[in-house]
């Protein structure tokens, strides 16, 4: 099985609707380790970790994000590793 690392950031109407919480609970469903973070621009950060195919559910997901979002695009960067351990997913 193989392993896979991104950063994606999510853009729209994404902050203020619980988007990161949202983005957390699916993140964790899914076993992946990372963090979601609004940034000062609007959107909000997501780093995740874990089985390609539970990353691509992940990314998947965050196109259209919760009920309460606005999606309107998702930037995607694949990364080597995470910019720390993470011991589950956080919502900061």
């Amino acid at each position: 099985m193989s392993q896979r690392c991104v950063r994606a950031r999510v853009f729209g109407l994404v902050q203020g609707v619980g988007f990161r919480y949202f983005t957390q609970r699916e993140a964790s469903r899914l076993g992946l380790v990372g963090r979601a973070s609004n940034l000062a621009d609007g959107s909000v950060e997501v780093l995740a970790a874990g089985e390609a195919e539970q990353v691509a559910s992940l990314l998947s997901w965050l196109h259209s994000g919760p009920r309460t979002a606005s999606v309107e695009r998702v930037q995607l960067e694949e990364l080597a590793e995470l910019d720390r351990d993470y011991d589950g997913f956080f919502a900061h």
